[in-house]
């Protein structure tokens, strides 16, 4: 569903990606795992049209998006969940959710997918009029997470879900990544959190110092050595 073949990105004269290729196919969970600096994010702009790689090629069902706007990669159906949430503190749950359907028109689909998100997330129906400034950090990535599924997504981007959570929100999150693929949702997950990757990707790729390492099955990940030691300082996040 999702190719990326010998990807390079710069900033200036510093190269952030090297050559990176991998792929997400339909269907599955696959993550990417590695260290700050590593170039996980820089990956995601560049998957979402927000940095303009230097080289290489980006298709999504075969066809390619590398260097369009980010609104016309959004149209397609690759959808971003932001590390770090960038909810509007100010506005409701209620219109922050309605934020992620801006681009689309179908008024009764809209309001079936909001009731799809209250389904899935609970909490934010008894939350849906209070300001989401004022939710938990858990609270608001389900609104973030929430705000990317009424844009109807083919394919969800996420940038490190669970930065910032407790471990039972951690743990939390790792089941809503479960439901959502089991309905059939494609995902593409970068963490730095090897649990995460280790109880929902079928495929983990490890990025280092701006190029693929090496790639292994999601569920053995956590007792790779090599992992470990050398990608991820030698300890368990």
């Amino acid at each position: 569903m999702l190719t990326v073949r010998n990807l390079s990105v710069w900033y200036g004269l510093s190269e952030v990606l090297r050559d990176v290729s991998f792929s997400v196919p339909r269907g599955e969970v696959v993550a990417l795992l590695g260290g700050n600096g590593a170039g996980k994010t820089t990956l995601l702009k560049a998957l979402s049209g927000l940095v303009k790689p230097r080289g290489g090629a980006v298709e999504f069902d075969e066809r390619p998006i590398a260097g369009l706007h980010p609104h016309d990669i959004v149209t397609k159906g690759v959808i971003q969940v932001p590390q770090g949430r960038f909810v509007w503190p100010s506005m409701t749950v209620a219109d922050n959710l309605a934020l992620g359907a801006a681009t689309r028109h179908d008024k009764a689909g809209i309001a079936a997918d909001l009731e799809r998100v209250y389904d899935f997330f609970p909490r934010l129906r008894e939350r849906r009029i209070v300001p989401a400034g004022t939710l938990s950090g858990g609270e608001q990535q389900m609104v973030a997470i929430g705000r990317a599924l009424m844009a109807r997504p083919r394919i969800l981007l996420m940038d490190e879900p669970s930065h910032g959570l407790s471990p039972r929100l951690v743990q939390e999150m790792i089941e809503v990544i479960r439901r959502l693929n089991e309905e059939g949702m494609t995902i593409f997950l970068i963490e730095q959190n090897i649990g995460v990757p280790a109880a929902v990707a079928g495929t983990t790729y490890v990025l280092a110092n701006g190029a693929i390492a090496f790639q292994t099955h999601g569920s053995k990940v956590a007792d790779d050595p090599e992992v470990l030691s050398s990608y991820l300082g030698g300890g368990r996040h």
